[in-house]
C-alpha cells in the first residue's frame, strides 16, 4: 500500500482533496492530510510517505522548502505541487527538480487524480526497473557474497572473541569488501521469510537471493550493510547509517528503517509472494553481536501477532551472555520449523532425527538424553507461547520417559505433541489477531473525533499499516476507511436526532473540523444534507 500526504493551509482544499483521493483507490492508497508544512514534517517523521501533494506557496515554510526536507527524509518520495497562474516563478523552480510534478489549481480535481495515478504508475515502473537491475547483478555478486557470509557466520559464532579487536576486523573487512566500520556501532536486522510448505529448496533459495537484492536496492545510499543467511533460514543484516542525519539520531534511523522495511516487505510480497517479518536491535558494539542475534531470535519467537512491521529490541546487553542449552543441530532445525509453523518439514526433520537416534550403536543413556533434549525443547515452546492444557491436552508425560511403554512409543508421543503445539499456536495467533481487530473497532467507535488514520491505528496496535488494511478487510469484509465512514454516519444520525446540538458540533464529534466538509460527506453517503436529515424528524 502506498501513502499519500495532502498539504495545504486552506482547510477546504485539504479536506476536499483528502475526501476525493480517499475514494480513489482505498485498497492501494492510504491518504493523510496536513494543514501546514510543519504538520507535514510531523507526518514524515512518523511514517514513510510515498507521494506528497502540496500547495507550492504556504505561510511559514513553502512547498518548495518542504520538498527539500522531504528529499532528506524520504529520497524516494514523489512530490506534486499545486500552483496558481500567479505563482509561475515558483512552478518553474519545481519543474527543474527531478521527480516533481505540478498541477494548476484551476485544472480541477480530475487533473489532480490523474496526476496521482500517473505518479503511482511511475513508482511501480521504477520498481520493475529495479527488479531488472537486481536480476542483472545477481550472478556478479554471488561469489563475493558467499565469502562475506562465511566470514560473518564465523563472527556471529563468538563475537566476544572475534569482535573485540577492531584492527583485525578492519583488515578482514577490507579484504572481503565488507563496507562496514569496525570502530562504529552496528544495527542487526533479522528477517524471517515465510515460505509455503510446498516450496522446493531451489525455489526458496531463489526467492531469498532476490529478496536480498531488493533489500540492497531500497537501502543503498543511506546505509552501509552486509547480510547472510542464518542456519534457521532467516536473513540477518549488519547495518550502519551512511548519512549524517541517521548517524546523529537513533530516532531518525528507527523511523527510516520502519518505513523502508515496510517497502521491502511489500516488494517481496508483490514480486515474490514471500512474506517477511523483520526484527531489529538497537545499535551495539561488534563484540556484542552474538548476544544481540540471540535476542533478535527470541523476540521473533515471542511475537504474538503476524504482520508486524518491525519489532524493536532494547539496548545491547553488557558483560557475559547467558549460557545456552547445548542442544544438537537437529533439534535446532526442528525448533525452527515449529516456530515458523512448517508442519510437513517439522515432521520430516523429526522423523529423520528419530531414525538417527534409534540406530543400533546408540546406548540407552544416549537415547534417553536425546529424548529429553527434544522434550525440553517442546516444553520450552509450550511455556514461552503460554499454551494451556485445554489447547494441547495433557503434556505432563513430556518429561516422564518411564511412563511410555517403549522408546519407540515415546518418540511417537513427541510427534503427537508437536502436532498439538503447532495447532494450538496457530489458533492462538489467529485469535489474538482477531481480538486485535475487535479492539480497533471498539477504539474507532469511541474516538470518532480523533485521528483515525491508518498510520495512527497501526501505531496504537503495533501493526504494519499495509498488513492492518489487508487483514481488517479479510476479517470484517469491508475496507477500514469504509468502516470508519459507516461509524461516523451512524453516530452523526444519532446526534442529529437530538435537539440542541448544532451541526458543527456533530461534525467535530465525528472527526470533521470543517462543517462544510462534513456536510459534503454526509450528503454523499445518505443523499441528504445534515439539515435535511434533521428536518425529516422535526417535521413530524
Amino acid at each position: 500500500m502506498y501513502r499519500l500526504l495532502v498539504v495545504d493551509d486552506e482547510e477546504i482544499i485539504t479536506d476536499t482533496l483528502h475526501e476525493v483521493l480517499t475514494q480513489f483507490m482505498p485498497e492501494k492508497l492510504d491518504v493523510c492530510k496536513a494543514y501546514s508544512s510543519k504538520e507535514a514534517l510531523v507526518w514524515m517523521d512518523r511514517t514513510r510517505i510515498d507521494i506528497v501533494l502540496t500547495d507550492i506557496r504556504m505561510p511559514g515554510m513553502s512547498g518548495l522548502e518542504l520538498s527539500e526536507k522531504i528529499r532528506t527524509l524520504w529520497p524516494r518520495c514523489k512530490v506534486i505541487f499545486l500552483t496558481g497562474y500567479s505563482e509561475f516563478d515558483y512552478a518553474y523552480q519545481a519543474i527543474q527538480m527531478s521527480g516533481m510534478r505540478y498541477v494548476l489549481k484551476t485544472e480541477g480535481y480530475d487533473k489532480v487524480v490523474s496526476s496521482v495515478e500517473e505518479t503511482l504508475q511511475e513508482i511501480e515502473q521504477g520498481r520493475r526497473v529495479e527488479e531488472l537491475i537486481v536480476q542483472s547483478t545477481e550472478q556478479l555478486l554471488a561469489l563475493e557474497l558467499m565469502a562475506q557470509e562465511k566470514y560473518l557466520r564465523h563472527l556471529l559464532q563468538d563475537s566476544r572473541m572475534f569482535g573485540k579487536d577492531a584492527g583485525m576486523l578492519e583488515g578482514d573487512f577490507s579484504q572481503l569488501n565488507i563496507g562496514l566500520d569496525p570502530h562504529a556501532p552496528v544495527t542487526l536486522i533479522l528477517g524471517r521469510p515465510e515460505h509455503p510448505e510446498e516450496a522446493s529448496y531451489t525455489e526458496s533459495n531463489r526467492k531469498l537471493s532476490t529478496a536480498r537484492l531488493i533489500w540492497d536496492s531500497y537501502l543503498a545510499g543511506k546505509t552501509k550493510h552486509a547480510g547472510m543467511e542464518d542456519k534457521f533460514g532467516g536473513l540477518l543484516w549488519f547495518l550502519q547509517p551512511a548519512t549524517v542525519e541517521l548517524r546523529d539520531s537513533e530516532h531518525q534511523l528507527k523511523r527510516y528503517l520502519e518505513g523502508t522495511l515496510e517497502l521491502i516487505q511489500e516488494a517481496c510480497l508483490e514480486e515474490l509472494q514471500l512474506p517477511v517479518a523483520f526484527t531489529v536491535c538497537a545499535p551495539c558494539t561488534w563484540d556484542a553481536v552474538s548476544a544481540q542475534y540471540d535476542r533478535l531470535r527470541q523476540l521473533q519467537q515471542l511475537r504474538t501477532v503476524s504482520g508486524l512491521s518491525v519489532i524493536w529490541s532494547g539496548q545491547a546487553g553488557t558483560g557475559e551472555t547467558r549460557e545456552e542449552l547445548r542442544i544438537s543441530s537437529r533439534t535446532e532445525i526442528i525448533a525452527a520449523h515449529l516456530e515458523a509453523g512448517r508442519k510437513e518439514k517439522l515432521h520430516e526433520a523429526l522423523n529423520d532425527t528419530v531414525c538417527y537416534i534409534l540406530q543400533d550403536h546408540w546406548g540407552i543413556h544416549q537415547v534417553t538424553e536425546a529424548y529429553y533434549t527434544l522434550a525440553l525443547m517442546f516444553l520450552s515452546c509450550i511455556n514461552r507461547w503460554g499454551l494451556q492444557k485445554e489447547q494441547i491436552g495433557d503434556w505432563s508425560r513430556l518429561m516422564r520417559l518411564d511412563e511410555h511403554a517403549s522408546i519407540a512409543e515415546s518418540f511417537q508421543y513427541l510427534s503427537s505433541a508437536a502436532d498439538a503445539i503447532l495447532a494450538a499456536r496457530q489458533s492462538d495467533e489467529h485469535n489474538q489477531a482477531t481480538n486485535a481487530i475487535e479492539r480497533i473497532c471498539h477504539y474507532i467507535d469511541n474516538n470518532l473525533g480523533e485521528d483515525l488514520s491508518l498510520v495512527r491505528l497501526a501505531e496504537l496496535n503495533h501493526f504494519n499499516p499495509t498488513y492492518l488494511s489487508r487483514f481488517f478487510k479479510q476479517e470484517q469484509g469491508i475496507n477500514l476507511s469504509d468502516y470508519i465512514d459507516e461509524c461516523r454516519v451512524r453516530r452523526a444520525m444519532e446526534m442529529l436526532k437530538a435537539e440542541g446540538i448544532k451541526i458543527r458540533e456533530v461534525a467535530a464529534a465525528v472527526g470533521y473540523e470543517a462543517a462544510h466538509s462534513f456536510t459534503r460527506f454526509f450528503k454523499k453517503v445518505t443523499g441528504m444534507t445534515p439539515q435535511e436529515y434533521r428536518d425529516t424528524f422535526t417535521n413530524y
